[in-house]
């Protein structure tokens, strides 16, 4: 339902409504209520037994949302949760002879949009979603107009991920070295910096010693609505000599595989990506429109990937000279173009030594963000500040690979103000 709307009732389906074509609704138990708030919605997420048949509808003057669902009753441990945005109370009762009633009192005019997922797998059971939006806002409208973009240029949004954490400490180098600290010291001084560039800001995935999953951390990318995610890395290999900073982006396997899982799952279906929803789609439509979004967030990924590459090799070596590609699970955003920065081979010890030196970290920031600006330069997203401010020239080209070994020649491996970096995939 959009606008204001009074006394209407919009009677929808869950799925799966029917055991038969003339078949009753069985009866439904209402498990219990989870509320979340996200930037500008209020989400209740029911758990239920089985599949169901509802309606929902608004009443004004006090504004509320009433949940009416055929042949339902509440289990016996249901406990009624708090309020939250925009919900300021929630009541549930009988309603008829064997109906389960759920009123929704709105902290103010709110319209609700909802459907129903069906269990992912034969241990879980069916969920049916409540979204309540502010009245008057569109729950899909990506902006308000052109003219409020050209008048106020957003920043672009980098989200810093530093790998690893808490119990899970990554490489440890010979002198003792933590790849989790080292990566978390890294991130922190890109996020200074780039806080610092006009038209940019930085947020981080982790701020402590905290672990956190693969997945979450790119969902906290999307969450946040990032232009790019940035995943800071220190690895190691049996070898003490190998050297070289690498940048890897997903490969097309990846893609696929990630692709499969999101078509799969009917809770992501339900999310947005690339600013489109994809839970009223059919499956066709929506293989194409998640294809399209991960085609284009490949392109990016290998086009900002090269950048921070050759940002890289004006620092330091490089351990290959092109952007490397795997199936790592922090690189699946859908909508997010992702890339891994390895910076340096923990496990040797003199690179151990330079990452463990602040002012060796701050050059590998600078290059870091060298990369990600001159790409931002390049291809400024619509409404950006970058978009705003291009200049006609194009972006300052990084040194070509010859003048990489020429500064490689330069930079003997005993100066101590010399940042090598390495990283050796593992096989």
């Amino acid at each position: 339902m959009r606008g204001t709307v009074s006394n209407t009732l919009s009677r929808l389906l869950g799925a799966a409504l029917l055991l038969g074509a003339g078949a009753s609704v069985r009866a439904v138990d209402i498990q219990a209520l989870q509320v979340s708030m996200a930037a500008d919605s209020t989400r209740l997420v029911f758990d239920v037994s089985g599949p169901l048949d509802y309606k929902l509808f608004e009443i004004g003057n006090p504004d509320r949302v009433v949940l009416d669902i055929r042949a339902a009753g509440f289990s016996t441990g249901f406990v009624t949760p708090a309020g939250k945005g925009l919900l300021k109370a929630l009541r549930t009762g009988k309603q008829g002879k064997g109906d389960a009633r759920v009123v929704l009192d709105l902290a103010t005019g709110a319209h609700p949009k909802s459907f129903v997922l069906p269990p992912p797998d034969s241990k879980s059971g069916y969920r049916l979603i409540v979204d309540l939006y502010p009245k008057g806002k569109n729950p899909r409208e990506a902006v308000k107009s052109v003219s409020a973009l050209a008048a106020k240029p957003r920043s672009v949004v980098i989200a810093v991920d530093p790998g690893h954490g808490g119990v899970d400490p990554g490489a440890t180098g010979s002198s003792g070295a933590h790849e989790k600290d080292i990566t978390l010291a890294v991130a922190r001084e890109l996020k200074r910096l780039i806080d610092k560039q006009p038209g940019m800001s930085a947020v981080l995935t982790r701020d402590g010693d905290t672990f956190i999953a693969l997945k979450e951390r790119y969902q906290k990318a999307r969450n946040a609505k990032a232009d790019l995610f940035v995943s800071i890395h220190a690895d190691a290999y049996s070898s003490g000599d190998a050297r070289g900073s690498s940048v890897w982006m997903l490969s097309s396997r990846g893609a696929t595989s990630e692709a499969a899982h999101w078509l799969a799952d009917r809770e992501n279906r339900a999310d947005l990506v690339g600013g489109v929803s994809l839970d009223d789609k059919d499956n066709t439509l929506a293989a194409v429109l998640l294809d399209l979004s991960q085609g284009a967030t490949l392109e990016a990924s290998g086009a900002v990937a090269d950048q921070v590459l050759h940002a890289l090799g004006r620092i330091g070596p490089t351990h290959r000279g092109y952007v490397e590609k795997a199936n790592f699970v922090v690189l699946r955003s859908p909508d997010v173009p992702s890339i891994l920065v390895e910076t340096a081979f923990i496990t040797n010890p003199a690179e151990e030594k330079r990452l463990s030196s602040p002012t060796q970290r701050e050059k590998l920031a600078g290059a870091i963000l060298d990369g990600v600006r001159n790409y931002f330069r390049a291809t400024p997203p619509p409404g950006s500040w970058f978009a705003a401010n291009t200049v006609r020239e194009k972006p300052e080209r990084l040194a070509s690979r010859k003048a990489a070994a020429v500064d490689t020649a330069v930079f003997a491996d005993d100066d101590p103000d010399r940042a090598i970096l390495a990283r050796v995939p593992k096989s």
